[in-house]
């Protein structure tokens, strides 16, 4: 063939699995959405807004190719079958932990997250979770289903210890939800309130709606009073010490934002969380 061809992938990526030490996985899902669906679409549409980016950043002094992060697509979900995709992601999640691999999923909605800590915690063993959101996601069930994104802490919890979970920008939740936070002290309120994680193996999870509506509006649950970018950007940084083994970006929905400047915004925020793995 001639070309040359534009490339789909992450602007950065190493070109091969073999040679990556950190593998990124697009999660195209949101069967289980109670709001704004959408968020499937942003994985591929952060790939195209990816190439707006710099590859350089001056906060940690490095370029995006000496993570030697590989982007390895997007995984193929069947429609309406939320079992078998979330057993599809933690086959992958267990294959990229066991190659001795970090892995960063992107989704997508907030439940990719609970296969993807199933197949690091069987890895691990000791693990802490470091979790990003406006809302608790600590209930029982929604409408009778323990498998939503609404209940996908409570489902973390239950495999990891709620004592090894901290919760970074909660604002919005049920009065069980937060007398469960207050029981394990899960809510965070200053930098050091996660110290007590530090020697464990992290896996960082990152709901965007953790920040403004003034900031993102492109996400299926905007919640007012959140983080600006700033703020969630030095908090990242403060993580850059932690050994982080695996994580996620979720629940971007682009369409909600025409100006796509929340998918720009989210970009970046992966971009931070590659700097710190």
């Amino acid at each position: 063939m001639l070309g040359p061809f534009l490339s789909r992938n992450w602007i950065g990526s190493v070109d091969t699995y073999s040679e990556s030490d950190i593998v990124m996985v697009g999660l195209p899902f949101d069967g289980t959405c109670s709001y704004r669906p959408g968020s499937r679409f942003a994985p591929e549409r952060l790939r195209l807004a990816s190439w707006g980016l710099e590859d350089y950043s001056p906060t940690y002094d490095k370029h995006l190719d000496e993570t030697k992060f590989y982007d390895a697509g997007e995984l193929e979900f069947p429609l309406g079958n939320t079992e078998k995709t979330l057993s599809l992601i933690e086959s992958n999640a267990s294959h990229i932990f066991n190659d001795n691999k970090k892995y960063l999923g992107i989704g997508g909605e907030h439940l990719v997250t609970f296969p993807a800590v199933k197949a690091c915690k069987e890895k691990y063993g000791n693990l802490g979770i470091i979790h990003f959101d406006a809302h608790t996601d600590l209930r029982e069930d929604y409408l009778g289903e323990k498998l939503s994104h609404a209940s996908v802490m409570r489902r973390i919890g239950e495999i990891v210890g709620f004592e090894n979970i901290k919760q970074i920008g909660i604002r919005s939740g049920l009065k069980e939800e937060f007398d469960l936070m207050k029981e394990y002290n899960t809510l965070v309120k200053d930098k050091k309130d996660i110290e007590v994680l530090r020697g464990k193996k992290i896996f960082l999870t990152i709901d965007v709606d953790v920040l403004d509506p003034s900031v993102m509006p492109g996400t299926g649950t905007p919640e007012p009073d959140g983080l600006l970018y700033r703020e969630l950007a030095e908090w990242i940084y403060y993580l850059k010490d932690f050994d982080i083994v695996g994580a996620d970006i979720v629940e971007l929905a682009p369409d909600y934002d025409k100006s796509e400047v929340s998918t720009a915004v989210v970009t970046k925020i992966i971009r931070d969380v590659l700097m710190i793995m």
